[in-house]
């Protein structure tokens, strides 16, 4: 019995502290009201309008991780004022600013995001678009809210453990040292965990497998070009089935002689199409894989004849090695056919995938090809090169614009460049918009008087005003003030940008406005909807190259009729890819 009492007498000595672990713990970690109304103000400005019309989802994948940024910082500034601040709020005070905004933050909200539906349908109108708009209300809240919330439950996931981790470490090391080694490896962490298995094995894996699937494929309607003058086609150096899915579509869909003809009224040649695929370094002997592509495609070229047509165009390819038909189809026409296009391959992976792991690889292999090109041109007696022309479009203008040490260098290399929609971190559009003429907006610089570079948004107005010097050779920049893929860059996050400076583009909506760390979602999100709109608006340029073409190496005998023609043609006919 005095056993037993003493057990007896040991656990009621240890039922206090037993119940203490059992009872439920107070609510220490519903959302502070700071973070809350700063979560608040954050969603409440991304339903401000942007570049382009965006559809109600994406609103509410924008709302969703602005409400959580907003809310982190909410909840930093909430930590700092409790840390310097000797002074707190009482509870009746504290319990009723909740209550003033859980009955206010609704209906401010609905009444917000039907404000957004309106500002929407403004900008709808302002590009051309039907002003007809499905908003769905509770359905943008619904999915802001669920985001928010999938958001917030991963970071106090990473904050569990990172707590967790420092009381263990806290067993074996003195408190200081347990806490700051236990920060250092929550943070590698999360930071390998995000980049290497959600980023490079989650998100860029799966990219690559489906951008592998289709570059093994070919789009319906393409087929096996019969002309000598086309890779792919008899003779040719690079097989068919080499060529990847937009190698296919560029050589597959080039126009005939006879199409050239039906449509000028004149005798034409078949236009001559290089195209060579990315390949790995192993399958080229030598040892630099670019510099092997550009001398494949310099024998390709000679093979062709194409050292001896009265144009040579270098066009720049995006990262799936996609060339814009409504680029290189006017120039044939243009030119009865007289002409070659070549162009490299150095991914297969869409744009945005190639900007974030390969973007480097653009700039190499064009600047590559078009040293190997103008070497070879250089080669040939003076009066009997052909014209040499670069282009290209969104990353293919990226590539063109690396593969040259500035303007200078650009107009001084070749007869004329024709580049489209260059992206923010493209190093000669850059230049040209820090070094712009004073006065001259940067959704429309004007650099050096317009005497050799000029930009469009609407060519055939642009290029035909003052000032009327323009000498030769021309570099002509399509450039929308509505298109994303231009004005996107990090620093969005923090500064506001010069495109928002008055006077505004002429799409863009003067409901628009900077907002910290919004404004770069909203932006980043504008790039997926870029193509939803018409031309000239967004990424969109349409038929702008035909009068780009023409500004800058028309052919001769060429007249403003005559680029009025082609432009009707090229607006109306179905591109093959």
């Amino acid at each position: 019995m005095t056993a037993l009492g003493a057990r007896i007498t040991v656990l009621g000595a240890r039922l206090p502290a037993l119940a203490r672990r059992l009872a439920p713990r107070p609510r220490r970690d519903r959302p502070d009201l700071i973070a809350l109304c700063l979560a608040t103000l954050f969603f409440w400005s991304s339903l401000t309008p942007s570049l382009v019309p965006r559809p109600w989802y994406l609103q509410g994948v924008v709302g969703g991780i602005t409400a959580a940024i907003g809310y982190a910082l909410g909840a930093a500034v909430a930590w700092l004022l409790r840390a310097l601040l000797p002074w707190r709020p009482a509870d009746r005070t504290r319990a009723r600013c909740r209550q003033a905004f859980w009955a206010l933050t609704p209906l401010l909200s609905v009444w917000l995001i039907s404000e957004s539906a309106r500002m929407q349908r403004q900008l709808r109108v302002l590009q051309g678009l039907p002003s007809a708009l499905t908003w769905h209300i509770p359905m943008i809240a619904l999915m802001a809210i669920a985001l928010w919330l999938a958001l917030l439950l991963v970071a106090r996931a990473v904050r569990l453990g990172s707590v967790r981790l420092i009381r263990l470490l806290g067993r074996l090391l003195p408190r200081p040292v347990a806490f700051a080694v236990g920060a250092v490896l929550s943070t590698l962490a999360v930071l390998v965990g995000v980049r290497d298995v959600v980023f490079d094995r989650g998100i860029i894996d799966i990219a690559d497998r489906i951008a592998e699937a289709t570059n093994r494929g070919t789009k319906d309607g393409i087929h096996r070009p019969v002309s000598r003058y086309v890779s792919g086609g008899p003779g040719s150096l690079v097989p068919w089935r080499e060529l990847g899915f937009q190698g296919r579509n560029f050589t597959g869909a080039v126009p005939t002689r006879d199409r050239i003809t039906a449509w000028s009224g004149r005798p034409a040649l078949d236009p001559v199409r290089v195209y060579i695929p990315s390949a790995p370094p192993a399958a080229f002997e030598d040892d630099r894989p670019f510099t092997a592509q550009a001398a494949l495609a310099v024998r390709e070229l000679e093979r062709t004849g194409a050292f001896g047509r009265e144009v040579l165009v270098v066009a720049g390819t995006t990262g799936t090695g996609w060339v814009n038909p409504n680029v290189a189809e006017p120039l044939e026409y243009m030119y009865g056919g007289d002409t070659a296009i070549v162009a490299v391959q150095y991914s297969y992976l869409p744009s945005w995938v190639s900007f974030l792991v390969d973007k480097e690889k653009a700039g190499q292999a064009t600047r590559a090809l078009v040293g190997a090109v103008r070497a070879r041109l250089d080669a040939l007696p003076a009066d009997r090169r052909p014209k040499l022309l670069v282009t290209g479009e969104s990353l293919g203008a990226y590539a063109v614009e690396a593969s040259f040490d500035g303007p200078d260098d650009l107009l001084a290399r070749t007869d004329g460049a024709l580049l489209l929609g260059a992206p923010h971190f493209s190093p000669m559009s850059q230049q040209i918009r820090r070094d712009r003429d004073p006065g001259s907006p940067v959704w429309r610089p004007q650099y050096e008087g317009g005497s050799r570079v000029r930009f469009a948004q609407f060519p055939q107005a642009d290029l035909a005003r003052p000032p009327a010097r323009w000498g030769r050779p021309r570099a002509v920049y399509l450039q929308n003030a509505s298109d994303p893929v231009v004005w996107w860059s990090p620093d969005l996050l923090l500064e506001r940008p010069e495109w928002l400076d008055d006077p505004l583009g002429p799409d863009v909506t003067p409901e628009i406005d900077w907002f910290p760390f919004v404004s770069f979602w909203q932006t980043s999100v504008d790039m997926a909807v870029s193509y939803g709109v018409q031309a000239p608006h967004g990424h969109r340029y349409g038929a702008g190259a035909v009068d780009g073409w023409a500004a800058v190496a028309p052919p001769e005998g060429w007249t403003a009729a005559d680029t009025t023609r082609l432009r009707a043609f090229v607006q109306h006919r179905e591109a093959a890819y």
